[in-house]
């Protein structure tokens, strides 16, 4: 299922540290640069913290300004974004001002957690994921059951740690702040363990009165069947160079890229390419790669519309050519209809052949926009 897009957001020291070991929060950003979190906070539909930031710095977790809660207001949604905490133990004190203050409230927990804040007597929804804490589960309920699309995470490290390490979070934004803690017992803002390969991709630079604030986005696609944030920007793309195809009635318009295990892009290409009438997308971005290069056998490509496995153009249709290549991995946005070939299924095809398959159908108007015309 679809989850919301997930916006990681922290300040740090120049040496990566959350915080000092000092009574007192040590300061990491500027007067401007928290009203640029508090219009942030504004424009996106829940914050998330963990337990531990709560007993830590007893946020409130509001958005300050009148005049962007006006406009929250005048736009349809609550004056407050929707506050969520996570915590597995139930630990919580009843008394922090996450409680008393803003709009609505909902903690992600485990069973035994739950029972425990229910004998607190919180005002907030309860919401058991099991045994253990659900990340992908948590989502999909922020998601499908409250409408939440967009959700800020604003701590502690351990949260941060854990969305990016499972390959839920869609951006990372860091204002790094111009002092240095150096003591080893400080909380730093990531933990060890294995995060995405290869690099990530920078959206934006600024500098902001004394801090500097970096914006990123993971580049590697998902493993297997699991869709990654990654995956969507690289379907997009794919579905946005479909509009790029000289017009025909008598073939569809399809965008293809193929992507390295590491977020490198390999290929791209799209229908009727370079004045070729009948190359297909899939098979003009190929066309371009290696066939012994190692990388295809982890690569994943991605295509507006599912491959097709009939053509009378060319000897080798599109999922054949993708076997051929070794490409283990698609990720698609539309099931070809029957147009021009009944019952296609490229899709069934590659996966009868033990290729992961994913499709994701909330792309799927973006990938019939520029076949419009073969749609009726």
């Amino acid at each position: 299922m679809p989850y919301p897009y997930v916006l990681l957001s922290a300040a740090v020291s120049l040496d990566g540290f959350l915080d000092d070991t000092g009574p007192d929060r040590l300061l990491l950003s500027s007067p401007a640069d928290f009203d640029r979190v508090d219009e942030v906070r504004a424009s996106v539909d829940a914050i998330l913290i963990g337990a531990g930031t709560i007993r830590a710095d007893n946020p409130r977790l509001l958005v300050n300004d009148p005049g962007r809660r006006a406009a929250r207001v005048a736009a349809g949604k609550p004056e407050y974004p929707l506050k969520v905490t996570v915590t597995a133990s139930g630990d919580l004190d009843p008394d922090a001002r996450f409680w008393h203050t803003g709009g609505g409230k909902v903690v992600y927990t485990t069973d035994a957690g739950a029972a425990r804040i229910r004998g607190l007597g919180v005002a907030a929804d309860v919401v058991p994921l099991g045994a253990e804490l659900d990340w992908p589960a948590l989502l999909t309920d922020l998601h499908e059951v409250r409408g939440v699309g967009r959700l800020m995470v604003e701590g502690g490290g351990t949260v941060h740690t854990q969305l990016l390490q499972q390959g839920l979070a869609d951006e990372l934004q860091l204002v790094l702040a111009p002092l240095l803690v150096g003591d080893p017992k400080a909380p730093r803002l990531f933990g060890p363990g294995g995060y995405q390969q290869g690099r990530l991709r920078l959206l934006e630079s600024r500098r902001i009165g004394d801090v500097v604030l970096t914006r990123y986005e993971p580049t590697a696609p998902g493993a297997g069947g699991s869709a990654a944030p990654a995956d969507r920007h690289w379907l997009r793309i794919a579905c946005e160079l479909a509009a790029d195809c000289p017009p025909s009635r008598t073939a569809f318009s399809v965008g293809a890229v193929v992507v390295a295990a590491d977020g490198t892009e390999l290929a791209r290409g799209h229908s009727r390419e370079a004045g070729d009438p009948v190359v297909h997308a899939e098979e003009a971005a190929l066309a371009k790669i290696s066939p012994a290069d190692p990388r295809l056998a982890a690569a994943t490509v991605y295509t507006s519309l599912e491959p097709c496995t009939r053509r009378a153009s060319r000897p080798h249709p599109c999922a054949e050519l993708i076997l051929r290549a070794g490409v283990r991995r698609v990720v698609t946005a539309w099931r070809e209809p029957d147009t021009f070939v009944e019952a296609a299924d490229g899709t069934g095809v590659l996966r009868e052949s033990g290729v992961a398959v994913l499709v994701l159908g909330e792309y799927e108007d973006l990938a019939k926009a520029p076949n419009g015309h073969l749609l009726g």
